[in-house]
């Protein structure tokens, strides 16, 4: 396979001139963030042996129950990372807060924003799971980071990609200029580049939704999933359903297949529908690796990457993946019969 033997770190090197972005100090970064991964992935694959699986009694944030393994990818990744010398802060989904990089040790100028295991309800049953990221370069002239450092358009996004934990390990990243994919190979301990320069198909037959949701739904909404299961669609055949319940695992087979990714509002609150998924730490940065490898994706209106942050953990309602497939749910959702 071409590419093979070229570790991230030598890829990042080599591009650094191409890529404005990829300092030593980013490459530095990376490479920190790259060696938390591996810790993780080792966790994972022997979570059946230990005694991580199961919940830790907590409840996050978000207002649902900490998994043990959750608790220590977040711990391993703030203990890691506070150490890089290259972030002043950090934002994850576990802590309600921003979290600091200590005046005692070194700092740079970026921020990271992630989720720590991301599909992490499937765990117990050993179905593919990941660490989604985001970084972002500090733009205020304070000598101190606040929240609002963090609140920004996922347009700016420095870098951002995932850690995918299935049969192999793998990590998809961009910094802009393109997607590439790179394998852990156990037996040397390295990432390899294994799908360089990844295209998304610009359409697909695949859609994934959770449909035991579809009486919270609006009735545009329900019109919008019945369009992609009917035999009159412009397929001319219902599209196939398939939903794996984590976020990384289901973006992952459609960035390499095609097809759609929705997670729509939810009407439970009519005042105040919203969506399920975390616009800094899980929206905005599959967002951008969805555009930079040729797909789309929208809140059902707007573009994902133009939307500015108003709050740490806010949700918003997420289509991505093939970019005619979200252009046709961006359409149906706002009044259109899907066409392009």
């Amino acid at each position: 396979m071409e590419g093979l033997g070229i570790t991230v770190t030598e890829h990042l090197l080599i591009h650094q001139k191409q890529i404005p972005m990829a300092t030593g100090k980013f490459t530095r970064l990376m490479g920190e963030l790259i060696f938390a991964a591996k810790i993780i992935s080792r966790e994972v694959n022997k979570a059946g042996l230990v005694d991580i699986l199961g919940l830790t009694g907590e409840i996050n944030v978000q207002g649902e129950q900490v998994r043990k393994l959750d608790e220590f990818a977040n711990h391993v990744l703030i203990h890691r990372m506070k150490q890089s010398g290259q972030l002043c802060a950090m934002a994850s989904e576990e802590n309600a807060d921003i979290i600091e990089v200590p005046d005692n040790m070194p700092k740079g100028k970026y921020l990271l924003i992630f989720d720590p295991l991301d599909g992490s309800s499937n765990i117990d049953v050993n179905v593919n799971i990941g660490t989604i990221f985001s970084i972002h370069k500090k733009t205020s002239d304070r000598t101190y980071v606040t929240v609002d450092d963090f609140l920004r358009y996922g347009s700016e996004q420095v870098a951002a990609g995932y850690f995918l934990y299935g049969p192999s390990t793998m990590l998809i990243f961009t910094t802009g200029s393109g997607v590439d994919g790179f394998t852990l190979d156990p037996s040397i301990g390295e990432f390899l580049l294994s799908h360089p320069d990844i295209k998304m198909p610009e359409s697909g037959n695949i859609y994934s939704i959770n449909e035991s949701y579809t009486c919270y739904w609006d009735d545009t909404t329900r019109n919008m999933v019945n369009y992609f299961k009917s035999p009159d669609n412009h397929l001319g055949k219902p599209y196939g359903a398939r939903y794996i319940g984590s976020l990384v695992a289901d973006f992952h087979r459609n960035l390499f297949y095609g097809g759609i990714f929705m997670y729509p509002a939810d009407t439970r609150d009519p005042a105040k529908p919203r969506g399920k998924l975390r616009l800094l730490c899980e929206a905005a940065p599959l967002a951008f690796v969805a555009e930079q490898a040729g797909g789309a994706a929208t809140d059902g209106s707007k573009r994902i990457l133009d939307i500015k942050a108003e709050e740490l953990h806010q949700r918003v309602p997420l289509f991505i993946g093939s970019k005619n497939d979200v252009a046709r749910a961006t359409n149906l959702m706002n009044g259109g019969d899907g066409s392009l």
